[in-house]
């Protein structure tokens, strides 16, 4: 998820919805079989459209240049990237009571990342660092730099200093406050100061596609943007551990800075988690501790 944008109560993004953009935009499609996508993301509602396309909706405005982004960029990513991205393949109007732009995609087979679905866990963490070194390899000019279309993914961590620190004390005596600053200051000690690269700026569970055990695929491009390629270590601590850990941070490459901020990024997503949810939704609060943990822990090795 890229921003805290809320969603629309107004909007019912709904089969029928897509059926009647489908049916007057283009009405080539009109005859095929339109079901919800399994599990569904935060910043956009996703349909199957036949057997080869998908069609996506931004839930709420703050998602919209999303759509743009992704049509100028993605074709020219994906010939030069060592697994399959979506590729837009037409782009939508606003009508039949839906107020934005929205696309549609050719399919990509695959479930969501689960770390029991994940055949070898060291091959699927190394299989993804080639992926993002790929992309950091790409040409930047003209990419999009950070700012509100990708919450300021690849900018300085600055940015969410005083929430990460009210996150830090709402939860006083819930996590280990003493070792989150020490873990956030050091992020924010640990400058950026390379040349812009591509990043994804959403490596997460619900964007990376596993088919027969491995990874298939990278999805979901909102975030994405030229800038610092810190935000892409995330997945280390939300899904990745021990062995595996080691091979991803190995096969990226990456010096003790950018490890460092990438920790932060880890840190602020799961500190604003768990005060949003540890009395709402015991899932999603054991989630995020367990994030915080590993991060922790992480730092913990790394100075040892």
């Amino acid at each position: 998820m890229c921003s805290d944008n809320t969603l629309s109560t107004t909007l019912n993004i709904d089969v029928e919805l897509v059926r009647r953009l489908v049916s007057t935009q283009f009405p080539q499609w009109s005859n095929l079989p339109i079901t919800p996508a399994i599990p569904q993301g935060w910043d956009n509602r996703t349909f199957r459209l036949g057997k080869t396309m998908s069609v996506r909706l931004p839930s709420a405005v703050g998602y919209t240049p999303q759509i743009e982004k992704e049509h100028r960029y993605l074709p020219c990513l994906a010939p030069l990237l060592p697994l399959p991205i979506p590729i837009p393949v037409a782009k939508g109007k606003p009508g039949e009571g839906y107020p934005w732009s929205w696309s549609i995609y050719r399919w990509l087979p695959g479930k969501t990342a689960d770390s029991t679905q994940i055949a070898d866990h060291t091959r699927f963490a190394i299989t993804l660092a080639h992926f993002l070194v790929a992309l950091q390899q790409i040409d930047p000019t003209d990419g999009p730099t950070p700012g509100s279309h990708n919450a300021f993914r690849g900018g300085p961590l600055t940015v969410y200093d005083d929430e990460t620190r009210r996150a830090i004390r709402v939860l006083d005596g819930v996590v280990n406050t003493e070792a989150a600053i020490a873990v956030w200051d050091n992020a924010l000690a640990a400058p950026w100061h390379g040349q812009p690269v591509w990043f994804h700026g959403d490596v997460a569970v619900g964007n990376l596609l596993i088919l027969d055990g491995r990874l298939s695929a990278v999805i979901d491009f909102g975030c994405s943007g030229v800038g610092d390629p810190a935000c892409d270590m995330v997945i280390a601590w939300t899904l990745l551990e021990g062995e595996s850990r080691a091979a991803f941070r190995t096969a990226l490459r990456v010096d003790e800075g950018i490890w460092a901020r990438g920790r932060g990024w880890a840190l602020w997503k799961a500190l604003i988690t768990l005060v949003e949810y540890r009395n709402t939704n015991v899932v999603k609060a054991a989630y995020a501790r367990r994030v915080i943990e590993a991060v922790l822990a992480d730092a913990v090795h790394h100075t040892q």
